[in-house]
């Protein structure tokens, strides 16, 4: 099992594992529209996040390759949950990772998702001992592709409209680093 020494500290936020109290401020971001707009799901009923909530509390360390570990993101100075954060283990053999993320749309355009994206890489390479995390995102989602770009993440995929999400085709651009890219960049 691998499991981070939480919590997660960064000059303005903190990473942790999601608490039954995180409810409200976890629905205030899993039902905007405009937070779903590129994911799979459509907004999240009440029910729906504490579902949600329920599996994400069982998720603070990696246990089996396809672990999904998710953790709050707050405020350091005021414990405002600001985002969503998660990193998978892909495989095991193959020593693959992906990390995602949603930042309230309050919070948006300060830096947070780059920020909170550092401990969770660092995480995943070093202590876990991936060789390569990806970032999948919606090709639409400049704003997620700049945070990955920042991160110094190479786009190795555009798959034109490789699937078909909310009744239209979508199209998805590949993010990635390997581990020896990582430790340069560290």
């Amino acid at each position: 099992m691998h499991r981070p020494d939480w919590p997660l500290r960064t000059e303005r936020l903190l990473l942790r594992p999601w608490e039954p109290n995180d409810l409200a401020a976890m629905h205030e971001i899993h039902r905007d529209p405009e937070m779903c707009r590129y994911l799979y799901n459509e907004p999240l009923s009440l029910h729906e996040t504490r579902e949600r909530l329920e599996r994400k509390i069982a998720t603070d360390a990696f246990r089996a390759e396809g672990d999904w570990m998710g953790c709050a993101v707050t405020l350091a100075d005021t414990g405002e949950l600001v985002a969503d954060a998660s990193l998978a283990w892909t495989s095991v053999e193959h020593r693959q990772g992906e990390i995602g993320f949603l930042v309230h749309p309050a919070h948006q355009g300060r830096g947070y998702a780059t920020e909170l994206s550092v401990p969770l890489l660092a995480f995943g390479f070093e202590r876990v001992g991936l060789h390569r995390i990806v970032g999948r995102l919606e090709a639409r989602n400049a704003g997620s592709a700049r945070v990955l770009e920042k991160l110094g993440m190479r786009r190795e995929a555009h798959l034109v409209e490789n699937e078909w999400v909310k009744g239209e085709w979508q199209s998805e651009l590949v993010y990635a680093m390997l581990a020896g890219e990582w430790s340069a960049l560290r």
